[in-house]
């Protein structure tokens, strides 16, 4: 439910807090007070469009927050795990900022999302229906979940396996489309797929590092001279010279020798001093094997540069590695070998698809027979709810439309469904979403809401001067059905008949003054006489008499007797 609302320099609004309850809420006020505009802000904020025009003359910007309660199954926690958004408990924060810069910033729980997004959350909380707005129920999309909801869960078990059945006979169809392609094409592919697997085998890829070790040994072929400098002045220096390093670190170690047992330290230095020796000689030793080792072969090292060229035309082609080149070898080789045994292939997965069709076929029937069983008892109930509205005459079916070819396997099902109604005796059958708008619109809704507000787990409801246009006994069955689908949903209400406004839990005023030469709106909860004193206006307009308070009062005591029967 909607717990707070919080708007600032929206419209006429300057800043106004509002605090709701539970069950029916009703707003109330003189024309142009700026109820609607209460509505429009929580449309704005549950994602619908903005404009520069909804700032308060002289503001930069308007912001609107609202602050939901929902249960914890809500459809509204699956949408924000889906996008990363963090749960606070059992309430979501919806918030919009629109700025007269072009700025326009949406954020749920404090974290920044598209509007797109916030639609998306704002649709799971919020369902605003006025006299000329087409909702859910009036989109032939729709019909079918709603369809689907009201058969409960025989059918969402069938479903769930038509869902896995369907996925398999979409996948296989698929592979048969891409199979059945154009054969010139098919050609050119194998022409293609064949150089490329014969280009990949002729380089003979057997090691997976192969460049890098190439790259090593051209280093060393490269760089010749300079290394056989450097490893020769090296080992001349410590060993192959008349005066070389070693000899005279060894008349060194020999003179620390001769004293090393007068004192410990001279011990400690003279073994250093001999490890270095030995190290030294080790080390040199290392250097003539390596000088021992290096050749010179300009053959081979104009066959590395071929073979790293060659490596790296294939790298650029088919991968950044060698491994990449082969897992792409490995890849083409499985895409020729399909195309070249496309016949049998074909074949086998014809068989498959044939398979995966006669199943999604057999339980498609089955949730056809389970939603033929449940559109009639649909129709039963909508007929008892619109004759409580003082609509017997009108006539409710759920149409299944023929389909025909692959658009008769959906991923709902095999059928196309779709409410139709006809409003007067006589009349056939027209589509509802062709209806025209207004007093038997609104009652059509109100009837289809009172039966689907148990299952779409809508957490608002508002219905914006739905009931305009009616008076008298089909007036208090509208304000019956109100209360009655707040029973399961809270309801906010834009209402000026007083048969609805008596049937709220609770009741708020609207009203507007003249400050300092601009236009402020404020909400006012009403309780006891001033509660009477409303309805009263609301019956009788600006003059409020004796008898139009008592009429206000047997209202309000009737909705009371009303309410407690439920």
């Amino acid at each position: 439910m909607l717990q707070e609302l919080s708007i600032k320099n929206f419209a006429i609004i300057e800043n106004l807090q509002v605090s709701f309850e539970e069950g029916m809420t009703v707003l109330t006020g003189e024309t142009g007070a700026g109820k609607s505009i209460i509505i429009d802000a929580v449309g704005l904020l549950a994602g619908g469009r903005g404009s520069n025009d909804l700032i308060r003359y002289g503001e930069n910007k308007t912001v609107i927050q609202g602050l939901f309660g929902i249960p914890e199954n809500a459809k509204t926690m699956a949408v924000l795990e889906a996008y990363g958004i963090e749960a606070d408990g059992n309430q979501v924060l919806l918030q919009r900022e629109l700025s007269r810069n072009g700025k326009n910033i949406s954020r749920v729980n404090g974290t920044i999302v598209t509007v797109a997004t916030l639609r998306e959350v704002g649709e799971t909380l919020i369902d605003i229906h006025g006299q000329n707005e087409h909702q859910e129920l009036m989109d032939p999309q729709k019909h079918i979940d709603l369809l689907d909801q009201f058969a409960g869960k025989e059918l969402k078990e069938v479903k769930t396996k038509y869902h896995v059945a369907f996925a398999d006979y979409a996948d296989k169809r698929k592979q048969l489309i891409q199979l059945r392609t154009d054969e010139k094409e098919t050609v050119q592919r194998i022409d293609l797929l064949t150089f490329q697997i014969q280009e990949i085998e002729q380089a003979q890829l057997k090691d997976p590092a192969e460049d890098e070790k190439l790259e090593e040994e051209r280093n060393l072929l490269v760089n010749y001279q300079k290394v056989m400098h450097a490893l020769t002045s090296a080992y001349d220096s410590l060993q192959n010279s008349e005066e070389n390093g070693i000899d005279k670190i060894g008349l060194g170690m020999a003179a620390l020798e001769k004293v090393q047992d007068i004192n410990p330290a001279y011990q400690t230095i003279a073994a250093s001093v001999s490890a270095a020796y030995y190290q030294l000689q080790e080390c040199a030793g290392d250097i003539l094997s390596e000088i021992e080792q290096l050749s010179y072969d300009e053959g081979r090292l104009n066959e590395i540069e071929n073979r790293l060229e060659l490596l790296r035309q294939l790298k650029r082609k088919y991968g950044n590695t060698i491994p990449e080149v082969l897992v792409h070898y490995e890849k083409i080789a499985k895409e020729l070998d399909l195309i070249e045994n496309r016949e049998s292939y074909l074949e086998r997965l014809n068989l498959g698809y044939s398979k995966a069709k006669e199943e999604v076929l057999r339980i498609g029937k089955q949730l056809t027979v389970i939603r033929g069983k449940s559109a009639a008892a649909l129709e039963k109930q909508i007929q008892l709810q619109l004759k409580e509205l003082y609509m017997d005459k009108v006539l409710f079916k759920t149409v299944f439309h023929e389909q025909q070819g692959k658009t008769a396997i959906t991923e709902n099902g095999l059928d196309q469904v779709e409410f139709y109604i006809a409003t007067n005796v006589g009349e056939p059958l027209k589509a509802l979403a062709k209806v025209a708008s207004g007093g038997e619109l609104s009652r059509m809704m109100l009837a289809m809401k009172a039966i689907f507000t148990k299952t779409q787990g809508i957490t608002s409801i508002i219905f914006d001067e739905v009931d305009t246009g009616v008076s008298g006994r089909v007036a208090q069955a509208i304000a019956n059905k109100i209360h009655l689908v707040a029973s399961y949903s809270q309801v906010l209400c834009i209402t000026h008949l007083p048969q609805v406004a008596a049937m709220a839990d609770q009741h708020l005023y609207i009203e507007k003054e003249i400050i300092a030469d601009r236009t402020k709106t404020h909400v006012k909860p009403l309780f006891g006489e001033e509660r009477i004193n409303e309805v009263a206006r609301m019956l009788a307009g600006t003059d409020i008499t004796e008898l139009s308070l008592a009429h206000a009062k047997e209202l309000l005591d009737l909705a009371d007797t009303e309410k407690n029967k439920a």
